[in-house]
């Protein structure tokens, strides 16, 4: 089972994930202790060497730890229970792998052993900062940096390479005779066997492969570049990837596909406003419907999201004011319906009118159109905060219901007789 990397974030579609803790008490007495069974996935997960989380536990708990990275065996001594070491990896995640400007886990430490120093560099933002060394964790990072052993293969490696390239150039420059001693068998053999690997690798399969992993470093590629550009390029990458779609007939289908193109650019909480952009227009009802599940994966739990939906909403009225701009209420309780938008972002909307999106006269008057859907969202609010006495009152509800009334154009709370029909001038909300 996987969690969020970062759990104080609950949406359920949050791209960054780690496998959940899993703990075995092992040993009696004085030699009990806890293996943490998937140590490497979960630091895998986090971009940090095992031994980082495993000798952060053992600082927080002031236990000794054990490493066998051969066996994958990462040890705490004691008897801890794997919920309460979820917990302490909560701290770890948030001192040592989370960006400080953006929350996002996309970060190298860059460790500086002589000027006893430990940075971190975001991909996702781009901020650069330093950590607080104070923690005892530390001490260990400076004496075991992150990225030692791959820095020495790579240094070797590219020793080798500078010596095989001197090797060569003084074989094809020098005599014949003295040099061909420089070649010995070895390296034949060497050479032979990799005439046999290419040639069991031109097969259909292994070129597919090899194209597949081409295909994805270009994908790589892409990314970086992509992420190098401005807010408004991204933006518009974005927007021109929806109506690509859009226009290919592959919309209906294509919301995973969005929002993994949204989290890719970082324009993730932005994504209601484009959508809004191109897949509403003055039959907005019916599309909110049809494309409930795209705007759901971008506004489930995100207020930030959902702010963007409805500049997005006040953007479509300024463009369709006439059919719009009188069915503002019933629109937006459409959206409440959807879960697309929560109760406290309405009224947090509602409590102040800005000029982001459209002018501050329309968007006075949105709001002022708004201001029954509002009024009754506060009144069901303050009835679902009442007393125990008021709940006892429910069971007569089935004669009370909202209504809308055309020639007030406000909502209202009336009271319906069973036995008599609805009167012209008072309509149910939901038949508007």
């Amino acid at each position: 089972m996987s969690v969020n990397v970062n759990r104080n974030v609950s949406d359920q579609f949050y791209r960054y994930k780690m496998p959940r803790l899993i703990a075995k008490v092992e040993g009696k007495g004085n030699g009990i202790k806890t293996v943490i069974v998937n140590m490497v996935d979960v630091a895998k997960a986090l971009n940090r060497p095992p031994t980082y989380p495993t000798k952060y536990f053992g600082c927080e708990l002031g236990a000794q730890t054990q490493f066998d990275a051969k066996n994958d065996r990462y040890i705490v001594n004691g008897s801890h229970e794997a919920n309460k070491l979820q917990d302490m990896l909560d701290g770890f995640i948030h001192k040592f792998v989370l960006c400080s400007e953006c929350d996002n886990p996309e970060t190298d430490l860059h460790v500086n052993p002589k000027k006893q120093t430990i940075g971190s560099a975001c991909k996702a933002c781009g901020n650069r900062g330093m950590l607080d060394t104070r923690h005892k964790l530390c001490t260990f990072i400076l004496k075991n940096p992150p990225e030692s052993d791959s820095s020495c293969v790579k240094e070797k490696k590219e020793k080798e390479k500078k010596n095989r390239k001197k090797d060569k150039e003084n074989g094809s420059g020098s005599g014949e005779a003295g040099n061909h001693n420089d070649i010995d068998a070895p390296d034949a053999v060497d050479g032979e066997e990799d005439d046999d690997d290419w040639a069991e690798e031109t097969t259909e399969e292994a070129q597919r492969r090899r194209m597949e992993e081409i295909s994805d470093h270009a994908k790589n590629l892409t990314l970086s570049e992509d992420l190098e550009k401005t807010l408004e390029e991204r933006v518009n990458i974005f927007y021109n990837f929806v109506k690509q779609k859009k226009e290919s007939g592959a919309i209906d289908s294509a919301d995973k596909e969005i929002l993994a193109e949204a989290e890719r650019l970082d324009v993730r909480a932005m994504g209601p406003l484009i959508l809004s952009e191109l897949l509403f227009d003055e039959n907005i009802r019916d599309q909110i419907k049809k494309y409930k599940r795209h705007f759901l994966r971008f506004c489930h739990n995100d207020k930030k999201a959902q702010k963007y939906l409805l500049g997005g909403f006040e953007c479509l009225v300024k463009l369709h004011q006439s059919q719009l701009l009188p069915r503002v209420p019933i629109i937006l309780k459409d959206f409440y319906d959807a879960d697309l938008l929560e109760e406290d972002v309405i009224l947090t909307w509602a409590e102040k009118v800005s000029k982001k999106y459209v002018s501050k006269e329309l968007a006075k008057e949105i709001h002022a159109k708004a201001a029954p859907f509002v009024k009754w969202l506060k009144e069901a609010e303050e009835e679902s905060e009442g007393s125990e006495a008021e709940e006892e009152e429910e069971e007569d509800d089935e004669n009370v219901e909202v209504v809308y009334s055309s020639s007030a154009r406000e909502l209202k709370v009336e009271t319906v007789q069973p036995e008599k029909a609805e009167e012209d001038d008072d309509l149910d909300i939901d038949a508007i």
